[in-house]
C-alpha cells in the first residue's frame, strides 16, 4: 500500500506563485516579483508574469542587460513623455457642430514639469542619444529595428546602438536621481 504524502506546513514568508500554467503559443513573458496587492502585511511579495513582447526596456531588464537604476530611469522618461504629450483629439460626430471650436485645455503643472525634464534630458543626451532613446522608449523599437531605420544592418552597429543606449540610460538615471555620479569613496584596508 502506498504511503500517504505529507503536506508541508504553511509558511507565511514564502512568496506566492501566481503564474498561469496555460500560456498562448507566441507569448513572451518574464517572471517578476511584485508587491502583493491583496497582502495583509506590507512587504509581502508574489511572483507574476510580465509581458516583454512589445516592451524593449522590460526585455533588457528581464535578461539582466540593464540594471534597476537604468530600468527606473527609462520608465521615468516614458512617464514624462506620456504626461507631456498632447496629441490631436478625436472628433465626436454625435455632438452638435458649433462654430468657433473648443477652447484648448490648459497646461497643467505636471505637464510643464515633465516638459522641462524632457528638455533637460535632450540637452544631456545630445541629438543622437535623444533620437535613440526616443526610438526605443517611445516607439518601442529593438536595436535591430533602430539599425534598419538608419540603414545600418550589421551586427557591429547593433552592438554600438546597444552600448550607446545603455550609456543614455546611465545619463537618464543620473538626471532622474536613480544613480549618483561618483561612488562613495572607500578607504583602503592597507596602511
Amino acid at each position: 500500500m502506498p504511503r500517504a504524502k505529507r503536506r508541508k506546513p504553511y509558511d507565511p514568508a514564502k512568496v506566492h506563485d501566481r503564474r498561469p500554467r496555460d500560456l498562448l503559443r507566441n507569448v513572451e513573458v518574464a517572471t517578476v516579483e511584485v508587491d502583493n496587492p491583496l497582502a495583509l502585511e506590507p512587504g509581502e511579495k508574489i511572483v507574476a508574469l510580465r509581458s516583454i513582447r512589445n516592451d524593449p526596456l522590460a526585455r533588457l531588464h528581464s535578461h539582466r542587460q540593464i540594471d534597476e537604476a537604468q530600468f527606473q530611469a527609462g520608465r521615468a522618461f516614458q512617464s514624462d513623455w506620456e504626461k507631456a504629450e498632447r496629441g490631436p483629439r478625436a472628433v465626436d460626430p454625435s455632438r452638435d457642430y458649433v462654430d468657433g471650436g473648443q477652447r484648448r485645455e490648459p497646461i497643467t503643472e505636471g505637464q510643464r514639469k515633465a516638459v522641462l525634464r524632457l528638455n533637460r534630458a535632450e540637452r544631456e543626451l545630445g541629438a543622437d542619444g535623444s533620437a535613440l532613446v526616443h526610438d526605443v522608449l517611445v516607439h518601442g523599437l529593438t536595436m535591430e529595428q533602430v539599425g534598419q531605420r538608419r540603414g545600418l544592418h550589421t551586427g557591429r552597429w547593433k552592438d554600438y546602438f546597444s552600448k550607446r543606449f545603455r550609456e543614455c540610460l546611465d545619463r537618464l538615471a543620473l538626471l532622474y536621481g536613480f544613480a549618483t555620479e561618483h561612488p562613495v569613496p572607500v578607504r583602503s584596508l592597507q596602511r
